[in-house]
């Protein structure tokens, strides 16, 4: 019985962390759940983000729903201990700490229905410098690579993610915008939705180990691929590399929920395995608790391509699904019937904000505009219009 429990909670904890590839139709998906799932990292300097959430069915959307109303504090095996601020949709953070490498460090969670639950006391791991964060182009696509050493042979275990921001354009410019609902005006400059910064961040768990090397050295260590012609590389592009000191357990787990994420979904892959983390449910030892936390400095790198760096590279994609029509103040229809009737197309699409408006044509009463629907135009949709700080 607990073997198959065990196999219930990995397979409802996969399909929270990662979408499904195909429909699951099983006796596991209205099994009992609501398990606490944890995600962060302690990390004394920079913000500490700890997200937490509540399994659900496979059947069910979402596969997750956010802890609201916890209190979250990260305690030193020494005393002492520091509450995270809550920001919303189960996210609790806290600025950068001076965390003591003589200490271990553990998180404490209290939710709205009063259990609690701790992780085990862990220690400061900090991570050596990121050498170097490169790119090579391959008949696939665009490779990003991260390399590193510990020249003191102290780290061995690994772990990255990635923020990725790059240039989105919309397929058309609007060069006026509805006010009011009842009338148009030229679109000022700080108000265009051509142009916007859009952000993914890591789909996939990166993960590399020098342990079985002579020195702590690692070369080249693939980070994501970007296929050949993807709009991210239409314009520029910028990939923020954050990297990360693990344990050997830590490293272990990761491993195990890699597998069990990145595999799930066919029936020719490998079964999913049980997940033991470092979190557990003191008011309730026998609940399962689904999160491993790790404390230490983090190291990262950031660098930037450009669209002329990719010979080959595609610089736009026409949207076969957009299409600009005029429309009309009003426009004359001749009934088969005999006679005619009006459509005031401008009133009913543009001003009703189903469409947006492109350019002017002719003049009021017999003129209007070109326009087309908001994800043809409003690159606001998928990004932000203005570039973020660290934009050069």
């Amino acid at each position: 019985m607990a073997g198959k429990r065990k196999f219930i909670v990995v397979l409802i904890v996969t399909a929270t962390l990662f979408a499904c590839k195909k429909q699951i139709s099983s006796s596991v998906t209205s099994a009992p759940n609501n398990y606490l799932v944890v995600t962060g990292n302690i990390i004394p300097n920079d913000t500490s983000t700890i997200s937490l959430s509540r399994t659900v069915n496979i059947a069910g959307k979402p596969n997750s729903k956010p802890e609201l109303n916890a209190s979250v504090s990260i305690e030193g095996s020494q005393g002492g201990s520091d509450h995270l601020t809550a920001t919303g949709n189960g996210n609790y953070v806290l600025s950068p700490l001076n965390l003591s490498t003589a200490q271990s460090y553990r998180l404490k969670i209290t939710t709205g229905d009063g259990k609690q639950y701790a992780s085990d006391f862990v220690s400061v791991k900090n991570s050596p410098p990121i050498d170097t964060l490169n790119y090579n182009l391959k008949n696939s696509g665009l490779q990003i690579n991260v390399s590193t050493h510990d020249p003191a042979s102290n780290t061995h275990y690994y772990r990255w993610d990635y923020t990725e921001t790059y240039i989105i354009h919309s397929m058309y410019y609007s060069h006026f915008m509805v006010v009011n609902h009842d009338t148009t005006a030229v679109r000022p400059a700080d108000q265009q939705i051509y142009q916007c910064w859009a952000s993914d961040t890591a789909s996939t768990i990166v993960l590399g180990t020098s342990a079985k090397l002579s020195k702590d050295i690692i070369s080249d260590q693939p980070v994501i691929a970007i296929p050949f012609n993807s709009e991210k590389g239409f314009i520029r592009y910028s990939i923020l590399v954050k990297q990360y000191a693990l344990t050997a357990d830590a490293y272990n787990y990761f491993v195990l929920l890699k597998k069990n994420t990145e595999q799930l979904g066919s029936i020719f892959d490998a079964q999913p395995s049980a997940l033991r983390g470092n979190i557990h449910c003191t008011s309730n030892p026998a609940e399962p608790v689904i999160g491993y936390i790790t404390a230490g400095t983090t190291t990262q790198k950031r660098i930037f391509i450009d669209h002329n760096d990719l010979p080959g590279w595609a610089a736009s994609k026409p949207d076969t699904a957009c299409s600009a029509d005029t429309l009309l103040y009003m426009r004359i229809i001749k009934l088969k019937s005999g006679g005619d009737t009006f459509a005031m197309e401008v009133h009913d699409l543009i001003y009703g904000g189903i469409k947006i408006p492109i350019d002017i044509v002719g003049r009021y009463p017999t003129g209007g505009f070109t326009g087309a629907f908001p994800q043809c135009v409003d690159c606001t949709l998928r990004g932000v219009n203005k570039p973020p700080s660290f934009w050069k």
